[in-house]
């Protein structure tokens, strides 16, 4: 250690949020960042403190001060105003004038003439490097009065507000201490709040039998609009693999007019810049992205980074891919299923880079070409980390604004991994969790844990992949719960459609999977019909829209209530503009009672989001009654 390190008075610890190395925290446009450190110095010298930030690639920083809390914490709020990547750091210090200053100023409340620290601000004052004019006669003015040492002048002085803003906006600084420089990437405001509905586009077709088209799903966009629905998320688009096509219920040996699997992407009509003929072309499909742009809606799109065994690349690159000694290519297994449509990336290709070159272009030419912005990305985890970690960058260094879903259900750390690597959501386990305790613990997981400021969870009850084990066979009012949990527990939520409003649960027997599954052939949906589950949907995603408290998935906190069947939580905005109590029953067949216990005491005026009713609370505590007909209240808080 050098002695200049040696002479090091300030400490700062402790800086939160941070990421290490290149990776970044994730915040939106007008979302409020506190960030704290500990900053401390031996003795009782003052100190201040900034937080700088500035756009990653300016070399110009920007400040604002930090202010002390409790214990040496020191902190600064921040609302971000515009998209991009940032670096940030605190800066701390000691500052002589200003210790001269305090220590001056207790003196004088105590009675004393301190004649001699007047003479000390004097020179405090001159040493000054100041550049305005207006500035330096300021401070001979000042100077001169100290030096003269008139008590009564010198003290009305160094006591006034004037005088005291003046040397803080003015710093003197020693023994500066600097962090390290993180980094943060602001987005837009869908990356933290969005509400997804998905079908099949081959489902489309009102003509029962019939394929669907991409005009099929514009005469649909209406219908997921009126719902508050603004991202609609579509399987794979492409062409379909004939080669190893799978038939019904995942056979093995597709029948004549077997459609096969969305996700076998590529045939001889093309592969992954291309669309299946039988959805139409690519006018139909730029009128159906432009549509649903002026409902307010998002096309996504599925990137599914695999191949059918007929897909052009298996010919064009066949070192693209993994070839057995037998001569045989390498097709994807998850044992026991066996996916023999499918054939795997080999990223462990020499031909790497021509590899990664050609998978950016793809993702570059549905954003380029058709204005794709969000992109819901199939077994992300099953390919290099940091394959990915350079795809996002560059996709978003051309267009910011680009959102990544990860479809991963996987192993935590996996999950988290692939939030650093720049994800903009994932898919989470509610999928599974039906408990109070199992809810709560993980929703406290997600919104306290060491992921909250870079892993965005995005709630779904149901995908076409999992008909988890408390929906197959469950009434209407477990479908209702889950949503309602899902769509306001996390400020991302999704729901694979038609099979969840029409309630098809039947099972693979002794599988999470749906029988009959879309995945494998056409199913034809009344999509004139009304369903009790489609108000639902519609109702909560207005209260969604209207409350900012269920806009943002970390300020929750869970609240008391005597009943295991019933959960309660409190969310709020940062702005401290709403606030809402959710009550949910977790019991589809029976009325449920509770008492629960508030995190204040009243008077509050409750109004439920769905229903309206209004409700008094005077006390401590309310009373709950929830029936499985609609076993959930938000309630809209006002503070009286």
């Amino acid at each position: 250690m050098s002695m200049k390190q040696n002479q090091n008075r300030v400490v700062i610890e402790n800086l939160t949020p941070t990421m290490d190395g290149d990776f970044y925290i994730k915040k939106v446009v007008g979302e409020r960042t506190t960030f704290t450190a500990d900053i401390l110095s031996d003795g009782h010298d003052v100190m201040l403190a900034r937080f700088l930030w500035k756009p990653a690639n300016s070399k110009s920083w920007k400040s604002v001060p930090m202010q002390p809390v409790d214990n040496d914490q020191w902190a600064a709020t921040l609302v971000w105003e515009a998209e991009g990547v940032y670096s940030y750091a605190v800066e701390a210090w000691i500052d002589a004038p200003l210790t001269w200053h305090h220590g001056t100023v207790r003196k004088l409340e105590d009675g004393q003439n301190p004649k001699s620290e007047f003479l000390e601000g004097a020179r405090y004052l001159a040493a000054m490097p100041l550049k305005t004019k207006a500035q330096k006669n300021q401070i001979k003015k000042w100077s001169d009065a100290l030096t003269e040492g008139q008590l009564e002048g010198c003290s009305a002085l160094v006591r006034s507000s004037e005088f005291h803003d003046f040397l803080e906006a003015n710093p003197t600084k020693q023994f500066v201490a600097t962090t390290s420089s993180y980094f943060i990437r602001i987005e837009r405001s869908k990356a933290l709040f969005s509400t997804w509905y998905e079908f099949f586009p081959r489902s489309a077709s009102k003509v029962p039998g019939q394929h669907g088209t991409f005009k099929d799903c514009e005469a649909l966009l209406p219908r997921v609009a009126n719902m508050g629905f603004d991202t609609l998320y579509f399987p794979p688009i492409h062409p379909i693999g004939e080669v190893n096509r799978k038939g019904k219920n995942n056979a093995t040996e597709a029948e004549k007019g077997d459609v096969g699997s969305p996700w076998g992407i590529g045939s001889v009509h093309g592969g992954h810049m291309s669309l299946h003929p039988d959805l139409g072309s690519e006018r139909d499909f730029k009128s159906l992205v432009q549509t649903a742009d002026s409902l307010g809606i998002e096309i996504a799109m599925d990137f599914a980074l695999q191949a059918a065994p007929d897909h052009p690349w298996v010919k064009s690159h066949p070192d693209w891919f993994k070839w057995r000694p037998d001569g045989t290519v390498q097709y994807a297994e998850n044992p026991p299923k066996k996916y023999q449509d499918i054939l795997p990336i080999y990223f462990e290709t020499a031909d790497w880079k021509n590899l990664w070159a050609e998978l950016l272009k793809t993702a570059l030419y549905w954003v380029e070409e058709f204005g794709i912005r969000v992109f819901r990305v199939d077994n992300p985890h099953t390919k290099p980390f940091l394959f990915w970690g350079w795809l996002i960058r560059e996709v978003q260094a051309k267009h910011p604004g680009v959102i990544f879903l990860a479809e991963a259900f996987t192993r935590p750390k996996i999950m988290a991994q692939l939030a650093k690597q720049g994800f903009t959501q994932s898919y989470s386990y509610f999928t599974w969790r039906a408990t109070k305790e199992e809810l709560q613990g993980y929703v406290t997981e997600l919104t306290h844990g060491e992921g909250k400021d870079y892993f965005r969870a995005n709630f779904w009850p149901n995908t076409p992949d999992i008909n988890p084990w408390h929906l197959q066979g469950a009434n209407e009012s477990m479908h209702k719960l889950r949503y309602a949990l899902a769509a306001t527990l996390s400020s991302n939520v999704g729901v694979y459609g038609p099979v969840y409003e029409f309630m098809e649960s039947a099972a693979v027997p002794g599988r999470e999977e749906y029988m009959d599954s879309e995945k494998y052939e056409v199913r034809h949906w009344d999509w004139e019909s009304k369903t009790s589950l489609m108000h639902i949907y519609t109702a909560i995603n207005s209260a969604r829209k209207r409350f900012k408290a269920l806009q943002q998935t970390n300020n929750v906190q869970f609240l008391d209530i005597d009943n295991d069947q019933l959960i309660a939580y409190r969310k709020w905005s940062d702005d401290g503009t709403n606030e809402v109590i959710v009550v949910v029953s977790l019991d589809p067949n029976y009325k449920q009672i509770g008492t629960l216990r508030l995190h204040k005491q009243g008077p509050l005026r409750v109004t439920d989001g769905v229903t309206g009713d209004s409700y008094n609370w005077a006390g401590g505590t309310a009373y709950i009654e929830l029936h499985p007909a609609l076993p959930f209240h938000v309630f809209n808080v006002e503070h009286l």
